[in-house]
């Protein structure tokens, strides 16, 4: 089978202030349902902040290699382009960043409230990132065009 090169040049990239390595774009909100599609690109052979998920994450690598790891920054996961990957609630603090190249890669994201804690190395919460931080980000007219 023919590999395909994904094509993110339409793709209105934002960062988050304070969170380096990572551009996003909010595709949908669903506000009825508590549920938002978020892309993300990690940069390549980066980290970003140390972090957890607070809510449930389902998530689809669509380029490069969507890399997890510990928290002492210690290799934990590799998910390949293709890689579907449902991930509950959890405590467990990780960072996430690209492999070779910039990964991409589509989050459905559960939830209306808190959303993610990012950490500092001593593991105390230094920021909450809520469903309103990604709302700040969506261009509700825009989508509706895509």
């Amino acid at each position: 089978m023919r590999a395909f090169a994904f094509d993110d040049h339409n793709i209105c990239w934002k960062q988050i202030d304070g969170i380096d390595h990572l551009s996003l774009s909010v595709l949908d909100m669903d506000d009825k349902h508590g549920v938002m599609h978020v892309v993300f690109k990690f940069a390549a052979n980066r980290q970003i902040i140390l972090h957890r998920h607070l809510t449930l994450n389902k998530t689809m690598t669509l380029q490069g290699e969507h890399r997890l790891y510990h928290v002492d920054g210690r290799l934990k996961e590799i998910r390949p382009t293709g890689r579907f990957t449902v991930a509950p609630p959890s405590d467990d603090p990780h960072r996430e960043g690209g492999g070779d190249q910039d990964a991409v890669v589509l989050f459905a994201i559960y939830g209306d409230g808190a959303l993610y804690e990012a950490l500092d190395n001593e593991m105390n919460v230094v920021r909450t990132l809520c469903a309103a931080d990604f709302a700040s980000l969506y261009d509700r007219d825009a989508s509706r065009n895509m």
